[in-house]
């Protein structure tokens, strides 16, 4: 797969992808909302536990970046 490099040196994406991705994000945040439009008296009575259940996931994926700096 050839990517192109810019100033930087980092690789970015090909440019003909990108209008793909933002379409597919745009098509999922309609889905998300008439979702939440259409269930919101259910989603509303899971707030507690999905907050309880981010504190952990949190936890998990802040704590990845940091390895090589701990000292034992």
């Amino acid at each position: 797969m050839n990517h192109s490099i810019d100033d930087t040196g980092a690789h970015r994406a090909p440019q003909s992808r990108r209008p793909l991705t933002v379409a597919l994000l745009m098509v999922a945040l309609i889905v998300a909302f008439y979702l939440l439009r259409e269930h919101w008296g259910h989603v509303a009575g899971l707030w507690p536990y999905l907050l309880l259940l981010a504190c952990p996931l949190m936890h998990l994926v802040h704590g990845h970046c940091a390895h090589g700096r701990h000292t034992m």
